[in-house]
């Protein structure tokens, strides 16, 4: 991806928050000077912040997401935070792909704007899609899906996912974007997610002009 399309993207996605007046942290809004001498901080540690990916497929509206990590722990360190929060926007058809997590458990949460469709598989012992439904818990309600059958959770709705389960993502179409909560147990982008085709979590970035806010991604060149 261009960082000129992940600066319009930024934007778009503050605009976005703000309409429903969900407010980022302070930080959210430092230019990559600021970050200079917090290499230390628990922010870049956990990489907490901004986040978007293409998954390498160069398609950012078909296959992507734009997402911000407000809080994050460390599975290794017994004084950390033992779970973490995220904020998403999910557009019309855009999907993010089918994927399961071998750690983390995690609440999907509709907060405002259009339909969540959210796919579901289970996962075999060699990590193929089962052919068995799945119970999941729906705003604390237990639910079947039949395999590959879908939630679609309106505003104010949630789903609970567990490890093993495999789920994609996207917005209803006709609905428009999404805002989605995410809370979970520590995240591990790095280490603790299965996709079920092979694919990149983070994008290659072509830089043709200067980052407007960094990416979690972005750190270590920046602090």
């Amino acid at each position: 991806m261009k960082r000129s399309e992940i600066n319009a993207l930024i934007r778009d996605a503050k605009a976005f928050f703000d309409s429903f007046q969900f407010r980022l942290p302070p930080w959210a809004f430092w230019g990559p000077e600021d970050w200079k001498g917090k290499g230390g901080a628990e922010v870049v540690r956990h990489q907490l912040g901004w986040d978007l990916t293409d998954y390498g497929a160069g398609d950012f509206e078909r296959k992507g997401l734009i997402l911000f990590t407000l809080r994050n722990g460390d599975l290794a360190d017994p004084e950390a935070k033992k779970y973490a929060e995220k904020i998403m926007i999910v557009r019309e058809n855009q999907i993010c792909p089918m994927h399961f997590h071998w750690a983390k458990t995690e609440d999907i949460i509709n907060r405002g704007g259009g339909n969540l469709v959210v796919e579901l598989y289970g996962s075999t012992p060699d990590e193929g899609l089962s052919d068995q439904p799945v119970t999941v818990l729906v705003d604390g309600l237990a639910r079947q899906v039949q395999p590959g059958g879908t939630v679609i959770l309106a505003p104010g709705e949630s789903i609970f996912l567990t490890r093993g389960m495999y789920h994609r993502f996207y917005g209803e179409p006709g609905k428009g974007k999404v805002l989605v909560g995410e809370v979970s147990a520590v995240n591990d982008d790095n280490a603790d997610n299965r996709f079920h085709e092979p694919q990149a979590r983070f994008p290659h970035i072509t830089e043709d002009e200067p980052p407007l806010h960094l990416l979690c991604t972005d750190y270590p060149k920046f602090v």
